[in-house]
């Protein structure tokens, strides 16, 4: 694709970045196929190619309007086009760019702008969140059926943090939401690990990852979320006490695993955040990695999960964003599950994020498509690796949802625990 970029920012670095996606895009139209919005809508600025020739007409100087940035907005950025792309288009960097860009030039309803406000303020503070969620759940009884869906149910870690007691050692995100809305995940991780040989140990300097901010188009109070976090494990690092950062919520550590990126023009911490990048790995990838002392252990507490039928739903962030496929499914395999097909398994659940609240009638039609599909071949319950999907996907079926790790963390210690005294 030829570009001339306009004089206010084709020498910046934002310029030659957005110039040179720009350049790789040869119009062949793939992305249409995969992209979630442009199948509902059949509208061609819904879909990756048409918006990638709105933010040229942008780049390139021509006026932005709010039709603009309405296709933007409606964008999930569940990256499903890069998998698709032959070019190898970098386009939700080009979006990332050119969102901020709009944000600069057209001016939001007041309203709009204080929800997003809010949803930067809340959903990031556990100080916030936390009684926010505890009171809806109070309340949800009492709440009409159209918003008692909205509100998670309540939910408490069941077991406890496995104690540090190995010299192998790793450090896991918390993160900002799911601590409150499922609170057995890290510690289900903890305890995988913990039979593996490896102390999961936290940080609680470390808090959101950043990308809630950055994506709505905050980047420079996201940027300092990263530089928190890193500031948070970077002593670790440097005494060289991890082997990995693991995270348990595939949302999370696609943001964390492009840090480096994010901030290479940061002379203070460009070089650390390369290094975060480096050693982040998703909790699947640790596992698959662990695998020899993991399969004897998933061998010998098979017994209960064999022939229980279980639909996985592989978060955007997770198949797309972090291009990692059937190594959770592989492991759930492996401990006995019988994984049911789910038709269209690329596409976006709808949660992406605050897209769910932002673009309500969009995400709820996603939403119901996939339950659709997950339902399809009749399982007992799904899983996935996202914390927003879960939440997202819990709200449209009456079926149980629950991250993998819980899953075979079940699995494993509904007989483990009976007889170890590893666990305080």
């Amino acid at each position: 694709m030829q570009t001339r970029l306009a004089d206010f920012i084709k020498n910046s670095p934002q310029g030659k970045e957005a110039d040179a996606i720009l350049r790789s895009c040869v119009h062949c139209g793939f992305c249409l196929a995969t992209c979630p919005t442009y199948q509902l809508l059949g509208d061609e600025l819904d879909s990756p190619r048409g918006r990638i020739y709105l933010m040229k007409q942008m780049l390139e100087g021509q006026p932005v309007s709010q039709k603009t940035q309405l296709h933007l907005d409606r964008c999930l950025t569940c990256r499903a086009c890069e998998t698709t792309c032959p070019s190898g288009v970098h386009y939700a960097e080009l979006v990332d760019i050119s969102r901020d860009l709009v944000e600069k030039q057209v001016t939001r309803p007041v309203g709009k702008n204080l929800l997003r406000y809010l949803l930067r303020r809340i959903l990031p503070n556990p100080l916030l969140f936390r009684p926010l969620i505890k009171t809806g759940q109070f309340v949800r009884p009492l709440l009409p059926a159209s918003l008692k869906k909205k509100v998670p149910v309540t939910s408490k870690s069941g077991r406890q943090w496995p104690t540090t007691r190995h010299k192998r050692k790793m450090i896991v995100l918390d993160g900002c939401v799911q601590p409150t809305l499922s609170p057995n995940i890290n510690p289900a991780a903890a305890r995988i690990l913990d039979t593996l040989g490896i102390s999961l140990i936290r940080s609680a300097q470390a808090g959101c990852c950043g990308a809630l901010a950055y994506h709505l188009n905050a980047q420079a109070e996201g940027m300092g979320a990263m530089r928190k976090n890193i500031d948070a494990w970077w002593p670790y690092i440097v005494r060289n006490e991890i082997e990995a950062i693991v995270m348990t919520a595939s949302g999370c550590g696609v943001t964390v695993k492009e840090y480096g990126h994010i901030l290479r023009h940061d002379p203070a911490y460009a070089d650390k955040a390369a290094r975060i990048s480096t050693i982040t790995r998703d909790i699947g990838e640790i596992l698959a990695n662990e695998r020899e002392t993991l399969e004897p252990l998933l061998r010998k507490h098979k017994t209960g999960s064999v022939g229980t039928r279980l639909a996985f739903h592989s978060p955007c962030t997770l198949q797309h964003g972090q291009q990692i496929r059937n190594q959770a499914e592989q492991i759930l395999r492996s401990a006995g599950f019988q994984l049911t097909s789910v038709p269209d398994s690329h596409l976006c659940c709808g949660s992406a994020g605050t897209y769910s609240i932002l673009q309500p009638e969009l995400s709820q039609q996603l939403l119901q498509n996939k339950v659709t599909a997950l339902e399809s071949e009749q399982p007992e319950k799904i899983a996935t690796a996202n914390i927003g999907c879960l939440t997202h996907l819990q709200s449209g079926t009456a079926l149980p949802v629950k991250h993998w790790i819980e899953v075979l963390d079940e699995q494993l210690f509904n007989q483990y625990t009976t007889k170890s005294s590893r666990l305080t």
